[in-house]
Formats: C-alpha cells, structure tokens, sequence
C-alpha cells in the first residue's frame, strides 16, 4: 500500500497529514536553532511561504515549504564573515537561482535537470546534506531504536500502520526516552503562548550574495 495508488479515508489522510507535521515541524525549527535564528520567524515565513505557492500553483502540488539542512553549514559560515544581515541578504540570490531553474525546466521540461543531475550525483550530495549522524551522536541508543523502528513498520507492517513509519518511530523514541533518559521539559512549560516572530532587515553585500549563490544548487 502507497500514497500512490490508494484512496485514503479522511480519518487515514489525517493521520498521515500528523506524521507529515511532525516531521516538517521538527526540520523547519531545528535548522533556526543550528544556525542562530528565531524559529518563529521560520514557521512564519514558512507558513506565509507555502500559502503563496498553494495560490500560485492553484493547489496541484500538495507540498509544504520549510527549512532546508543544505544551507546550515553555509549560513553559519557566512554568518561568521559577513554578519547575519548580510547573510540574509545573499540568500535573496538563492531566490534567483530557484527562478532560474524553474524557468528552465518551464523551458526545457524535466529532461534538462535529468541531465545536469542525474541519480549518480544526486544520491552523494544528499548524503552530504543530511545531518541525522551529528544529532544521532548526541545518543546514539535512541537514534537506533528510532530508525529501527521506522524501517521494520515500513517493511512489515500493513495497513495503515505503514503509511507513517516516521510517525511510529517517533512515538517508540519518544516512550524510550521518557522511560529510560531524563527528558528536560521546561523549556515548553515556560515558553509563551503568544509570540511576534523577531525579523531581521538584510544589509546589502555583494559578497554574502555571491556566496550563498552555489548552496542553491543542492536543494535543486
């Protein structure tokens, strides 16, 4: 059974809608908190970000836009040399290069990106961009139990229970950690209910700009 070729129920589409917040959720913050930003201001840009492509796109492409790990390492390396404004700054080129991009595949069709990119180059950089081992290292028992998790539901489970894998190996991590690890909770006990996203103005720089300009490249 796959998202592909079955019909899912209302109650089935929103149980995988949860699974699927959980994990746009959990990358749209992590990547603010890694690089030094406002995770606020992430779901809000995120938010505002997917409702606009939603309009655009008239509905056709059900997908959710957050944060991307391929610009973490770069983001704090420019963020080093030219400041965080300046940073923001270069990634208005990222922009561009997406523009780009979809201009040629609007042009070319899918074919062209097959070309510049094919599954020999795309599996290496997608290994490159994930940061799963750095946070894994943090307890590598829960990481494991996790994954594992995730791949025996994905591969023997049936029915409903295989459409979220992600969801079960979150939940059996979860329980693992509260009944054998110490979980810190005050940081939710304490946090706001309300909370305006804290936004930072770009500063103009040629040098961020150029910077940032071949990060784009992996997420294509």
């Amino acid at each position: 059974m796959n998202l592909t070729d079955t019909t899912l129920s209302p109650i089935r589409k929103g149980i995988v809608g949860v699974q699927f917040l959980f994990v746009a959720f959990g990358a749209t913050v992590l990547v603010p908190l890694l690089v030094g930003l406002d995770p606020s201001t992430a779901l809000f840009t995120a938010g505002i970000g997917t409702l606009i492509f939603h309009l655009v796109s008239k509905g056709e492409v059900p997908i959710f836009l957050g944060s991307s790990f391929a610009f973490i390492a770069p983001i704090i390396k420019a963020t080093e040399l030219y400041g965080l404004s300046a940073t923001l700054f270069g990634l208005t080129g990222v922009g561009l290069v997406y523009f780009a991009m979809s201009a040629l595949v609007k042009w070319q069709g899918l074919s062209v990106i097959n070309r510049i990119f094919p599954p020999v180059v795309i599996g290496p950089v997608i290994i490159l961009i994930g940061t799963g081992v750095q946070m894994a290292e943090e307890n590598w028992v829960l990481a494991l139990i996790s994954l594992g998790t995730a791949v025996i539901v994905s591969l023997k489970a049936k029915g409903l229970l295989k459409l979220i894998p992600i969801f079960c190996g979150i939940g059996v991590g979860y329980l693992a950690a509260l009944f054998f690890y110490e979980v810190d909770l005050s940081g939710v006990r304490e946090a706001a209910w309300f909370k305006l996203p804290k936004f930072v103005h770009p500063t103009f720089s040629w040098e961020a700009f150029v910077f940032m300009l071949p990060v784009a490249i992996a997420p294509v």
